[in-house]
Formats: structure tokens, sequence, C-alpha cells
């Protein structure tokens, strides 16, 4: 059963209400999108975006029962402003970026997302076209593995992760998760703790198949856009560095005053202008973590914009 993350949270957040128009920008199989159209009910509408064309088709068999009030798009986030004026979505009362990996995408061997299961080395959230992970693990040089691995997997050991890649490809393309986390398990002394030591690599690998930090930063500011005023957007990530791309572009956005030299005060900020709805990010409680662990990493942040278009 898929159990969306702090799905109560986001619907209190979003203010959620009936007659309301809102876009789910990482739609997955579609559980947080199921919660919206049932308090959103009975005219609500959503407009549901998923790179992976598998999560649109288990998505639209789970979600049938609210046809014509859902519309599925295949496509990126990122590119959510063109996507919503494609279908009619412009002015939204709400976004939802759910920055995480589906489940169904670690679950999947063929997907080659988990070193849990022993699959091709793919990573391609949209597997339609685009570089794999064996692309970048057999064809970028040992610089630029060991900056990507560092810089999106904020690995320590990443050169030494990189000359091991480069050594170990020379005898044998490197083509399977269980061959990578091998090679990295070695690299780094085996397993140490819950926490596989090739966790790190594996995000950085994935993160640069599918330019997500990329992806972040152009979706928040497509979904700022596209936002009615009173509007708002609400983002969930599971790890740092995209909290972090968060955070700097909800605050760059952040509505505030700044004196004059001459006296006076001007109104700051990149616009659309938005203000926090709250200081801190929002986790999971202790009973949601224990009915589902993925939630434990998980941190929500939302702005609502509160300037009129133009």
């Amino acid at each position: 059963m898929h159990v969306p993350v702090l799905k109560e949270e986001i619907l209190d957040l979003l203010a959620v209400r009936g007659g309301g128009r809102y876009i789910d920008g990482t739609l997955g199989l579609g559980g947080h999108t199921e919660a919206i159209l049932e308090r959103s009910a009975p005219d609500g509408q959503v407009m549901g975006i998923d790179r992976d064309p598998a999560a649109l088709r288990a998505a639209a068999e789970r979600l049938v029962r609210f046809q014509p009030r859902l519309v599925l798009v295949h496509g990126n986030y990122a590119d959510v402003v063109d996507l919503a004026e494609a279908s009619g979505f412009s002015d939204v009362d709400g976004v939802l970026l759910d920055l995480g990996v589906s489940s169904m995408q670690l679950d999947e061997p063929d997907r080659g997302f988990s070193f849990q299961h022993d699959g091709p080395l793919d990573m391609r959230m949209d597997p339609t076209g685009g570089m794999t992970a064996a692309d970048i693990v057999n064809g970028w040089s040992e610089a630029a593995l060991a900056d990507v691995i560092f810089r999106y997997g904020e690995e320590s050991a990443s050169r030494r992760i990189a000359a091991a890649l480069i050594r170990e490809r020379a005898r044998e393309p490197i083509t399977t998760t269980g061959r990578l986390a091998e090679i990295v398990a070695a690299v780094k002394g085996g397993r140490r703790g819950r926490i596989h030591p090739a966790t790190q690599t594996f995000q950085a690998l994935r993160m640069a198949v599918n330019d997500e930090l990329v992806g972040v930063e152009r979706g928040v500011e497509g979904a700022l856009r596209i936002l009615r005023p009173g509007g708002r957007l609400a983002v969930i990530t599971f790890h740092s560095l995209e909290d972090r791309e968060v955070k700097q572009r909800f605050r760059a956005h952040r509505a505030r005053e700044e004196s004059l030299p001459q006296g006076g005060v001007r109104a700051v900020g990149e616009s659309p202008r938005v203000r926090w709805l709250h200081g801190k990010a929002i986790t999971a409680g202790e009973a949601e973590v224990r009915e589902n662990p993925r939630s434990r990493s998980a941190k929500l942040r939302v702005v609502e914009r509160i300037e009129k278009h133009g």
C-alpha cells in the first residue's frame, strides 16, 4: 500500500478546498493527488505530472474514479509553466512537489535505482530517453566522476571511489547496480552501521542522471509563477542538497522591507513575492515515522504568493 508522506499537513497547508485547482508536479503512485481530490470534492481539479510513464499508468488506474476532475501529463515538473498552460491549469490554488524517489522505482530492479536488488545500472526517472548511470560510470573522466559523487552525494571518499571505478571499468564495463555497490563497498571497507556504503554514490548518480538540482530550481520558480495571489507552494525534500536549494529559492522571493538612505522603505525580494507559512521545516511525527519509515527524512516547506500577477 502506497503511503503518501505528510499527507494531512499538506492538505491543511495548501488549504485544499472544494472548487480549487491544484498541480501535483511529482505524481508518483498518486497518493497525494488522491488526498487532494478527496478533500476538494465535489468539483476540485488536479493536474498530475510525472516523468515516468509507468507511474502515470499506475496512477491513472488507481484514480480512475475521479475522472473528469483529474488531468495526467507526461513531463518534467521543471517545465511546469509550459505543461500547465498547455492543459489550461494556469492560475492555480496550490502546487505540490514531492522530491523523493518513488517506492515503485526503488522496488523495481530493472530501473536500477537501488543496490538492494541487482539490476541494470539505469536510474532514469524517464526511461524513454537520456543518459543512464552506466553511461556516466563508464564514460566520464575520473575527475568528473569524483566531482559529481562529492557534489551530489556529499561523499568524502569520492576521489578514491572514482579511481576505483576507472580501474574496474578498464577490466570490464560496470553495467549492474550490484557490481557498482560492491566496488564502492570495497573502497569504503564494507558495510558499517545501518547505512549502506554505496548510498551516497547512488544518490549522486541518480541526481546527475535526472538533472535533479536544476529541476528543483526551475520547478520552484515555475510553480510560483502559475500560482494565483493567495495560492500556495508546498515542497517535500529528503536530503540536504534539495532542501538547501528550496530554502534559497523561497528566501529570494520572500517579501520584506529595506530602509532607504534618504528615508522611507522599499519592498525587496524577487517577483513574485511570497510569505513563509512556517519558519522551520515541518517533519513527520513519531506515529507517522512508525507507520512509514520513509517519512523520517522528509522536510516540508510551504510559501504563499502574496502579490498580483505582473
